[in-house]
């Protein structure tokens, strides 16, 4: 499994035959200095946690012009099949879909999910964590944009994910110290990636400061770097 961060929440995800874009939020993202096109070429998939600007992002034009399978709740999925996406495989929370070579397992998230168009609040679903398996692979949780919950406990009962990717920016998420505690009480992880930070400046969270509060503890912290891959 190779892992590549493209900032915010959004990552480059290769996994067996599959090319998977997590939450591309690329144009119009101030800390993404890439090119979208060269960074979503071979694109098969394209996972979304919930509907919000700075998660669907690119993903209409990505599924348009690669042809990726769009793999989010019914409403998300809908939403862009009228903005000119053709592939559309909808679960929604509590349930799993089947991806061909791995699978989307829809977790409950703390949040909330829509865009606005023309003035008008567009209702995309609820917003959602995903686990996603493979034969061979590491579990691997996006947690999408979330507060920390009690249930936290059952998502790694029920999925033993072994590596997270955990919101550590605040204001609209956590903060490093809640996402920390979230790692210690609830998860297994063998390592844990903060996303969802550095973005905008009303994201104040750092991750040396979540890198911190889990010093010492037996998940590895792995603070990603825009652009460069991680194996795992």
């Amino acid at each position: 499994m190779k892992l590549t961060w493209l900032s915010h929440s959004a990552f480059r995800l290769e996994i067996g035959k599959a090319v998977v874009m997590i939450d591309p939020f690329l144009t119009g993202n101030p800390a993404f200095k890439g090119d979208v096109e060269a960074v979503s070429a071979g694109a098969t998939h394209i996972v979304l946690t919930h509907g919000h600007d700075d998660h669907i992002g690119d993903a209409a034009a990505i599924a348009k012009r690669t042809g990726a399978q769009v793999v989010s709740n019914y409403e998300i999925c809908v939403f862009l099949c009228s903005q000119g996406a053709q592939n559309i495989n909808p679960g929604n929370t509590g349930g799993t879909v089947d991806c061909g070579g791995f699978s989307v397992s829809f977790t409950q998230a703390q949040h909330s999910s829509g865009v606005t168009r023309d003035g008008q609040s567009i209702y995309l679903g609820n917003p959602n964590g995903v686990v996603i398996k493979a034969p061979g692979e590491k579990t691997l949780y996006h947690m999408g944009d979330t507060d920390i919950f009690g249930d936290m406990a059952l998502i790694d009962e029920i999925h033993a994910p072994k590596i997270g990717l955990a919101p550590i920016g605040d204001r609209f998420t956590m903060g490093p110290q809640t996402a920390a505690l979230a790692v210690k009480r609830f998860f297994h992880f063998d390592t844990v990636v903060p996303i969802h930070f550095g973005t905008f400046p009303l994201l104040t969270g750092k991750a040396a400061d979540f890198a911190a509060a889990l010093e010492g503890g037996a998940t590895q912290v792995r603070i990603p770097e825009f652009g460069v891959p991680m194996t795992f």
